[in-house]
């Protein structure tokens, strides 16, 4: 085997979701795992806004991958940027040129921002797909406030219109949790009336909100942000980007100099190093054991995959697909090892939520259950609380969150700068993109 000890080599790509599963169903099993990050630690992505938008801290979201497996003996963990697999040599190659053999592969690099060829957009979009993406994103925000404070006439057009673009729940997040963020900085800034000069735009494509929800609840969460404030421009989208403003394609242009980018994602580069089968968004074709087609030793799952249900629906990229199928992936490979029938993959679904913000949410479960308000809220903030990895994390969490509850407050307000010419710290906050374990460039406005 892999291995060189008769042991079947299993290597992950990625500390997600999808990766942190699959490693778990192999806990007790004689087989040797090994998974492939960048960073040395995973992080819960839903809550990635909340850390640009001052409500928690990184370390609130992210928890240390050795730890998590320090009682799973079989399980090692490599820190490197994956640049390619050799499917012909059954191998991994990261950076350095070191080459981790496998017997099975599980390939969930997850993926990167999509902007979608809008020109500018890349340039001077703020995305937000990793920690280092929250927290540049986050002290940009802050500071545009201090400049503002300083010299209201120096700092220029837009610098307190900050557009976002995609109405999905990244984007209905990021606005709800801004407006309150605006909120705490009153105090902050006694002297600027920030509620009347700062100003959320949020831009959607299509013709409402949140997509994917029942009309209802579209509807309740656009009615919501907008008595919050937040200005929902819907039918439209970006046609150009400038460092200093945003033209739509309806015509109009808004002053800006925060541009965040939550419209979409497509596959992580990695898959296009696989020479299998791709979708023109770059995902992995996969079959219905989620494994390539034209190699059943290598396994795709969650945003990197292309996979659908037997009616031929797409699932949909969400934490729960990578979860279920991360765990589905590693049981098909013990199955081989068993010498058993894979079996096909089959998504439960068990709803979806989305915050607006202060006690308002909305929640979309089988059975056509719809829920809005404050109790949408409450259960959201629970289940994301219970999500979290690790026992420390889950606290602090949730006692930031109680603590921005009751006083208003964000509590995270921090300007955190990385030190000039230091590129070893600096890589060392550089996130992967996704599920996986390389990153995108770094885009910032």
């Amino acid at each position: 085997m892999a291995d060189g000890r008769g042991v079947p080599a299993v290597v992950i790509i990625g500390a997600g979701f999808a990766g942190l599963e699959a490693a778990k169903v192999f806990d007790g099993v004689d087989v040797l795992v090994t998974i492939v990050d960048r960073n040395n630690y995973h992080k819960f992505q839903p809550l990635l806004y909340e850390v640009a938008m001052a409500g928690l801290e990184a370390d609130d979201i992210a928890h240390n991958v050795r730890d998590i497996f320090r009682k799973q003996r079989n399980v090692r963990f490599r820190m490197g940027e994956v640049v390619a697999v050799r499917r012909e040599e059954k191998a991994v190659v990261l950076s350095d040129g070191t080459m981790l053999p496998y017997d099975y592969l599980i390939v969930c690099a997850g993926a990167v921002t999509n902007f979608f060829n809008v020109p500018g957009a890349e340039e001077h979009a703020f995305p937000l797909k990793n920690i280092s993406d929250a927290i540049r994103l986050r002290n940009h925000v802050l500071k545009q406030f201090e400049r503002y404070d300083q010299d209201s006439e120096e700092v220029g057009e837009g610098a307190l219109t900050f557009v976002l673009v995609g109405g999905g729940p990244t984007g209905v997040e990021m606005s709800g949790a801004l407006v309150e963020l605006f909120a705490t900085l009153e105090d902050d800034f006694p002297d600027l009336a920030i509620t009347d000069l700062a100003q959320v735009v949020l831009v959607e494509m299509q013709d409402s909100l949140l997509p994917p929800y029942h009309e209802e609840l579209r509807a309740y969460t656009r009615k919501t942000l907008e008595r919050r404030g937040v200005d929902v421009r819907t039918g439209t989208a970006v046609a150009h980007v400038e460092p200093t403003a945003v033209e739509l394609q309806c015509g109009d242009r808004i002053a800006t100099q925060t541009l965040i980018w939550a419209a979409g994602v497509r596959a992580h580069p990695l898959a296009d190093t696989l020479r299998a089968e791709q979708t023109p968004d770059g995902r992995l074709v996969v079959d219905s054991m989620l494994s390539l087609s034209s190699d059943p030793y290598v396994f795709a799952v969650g945003d990197i995959a292309a996979s659908s249900d037997s009616e031929g629906n797409e699932h949909p990229g969400v934490a729960q697909v990578a979860i279920q199928q991360g765990r589905h992936a590693a049981k098909q490979i013990l199955s081989d090892l068993a010498g058993s029938e894979r079996e096909p993959f089959e998504y439960r679904d068990y709803g979806q939520m989305a915050t607006i913000g202060r006690n308002a949410a909305v929640g979309e479960f089988p059975g056509g259950i719809k829920i809005r308000g404050f109790t949408a809220w409450f259960i959201w903030v629970f289940i994301h609380i219970a999500k979290i990895v690790g026992f420390r994390n889950r606290a602090s969490a949730f006692v930031n969150w109680a603590y921005n509850y009751f006083t208003y407050q964000r509590s995270a307000r921090l300007i955190l700068e990385l030190p000039v010419g230091e590129q070893v710290i600096r890589d060392a906050f550089e996130g992967h993109s996704g599920d996986g374990a390389t990153s995108e460039p770094v885009h910032q406005a």
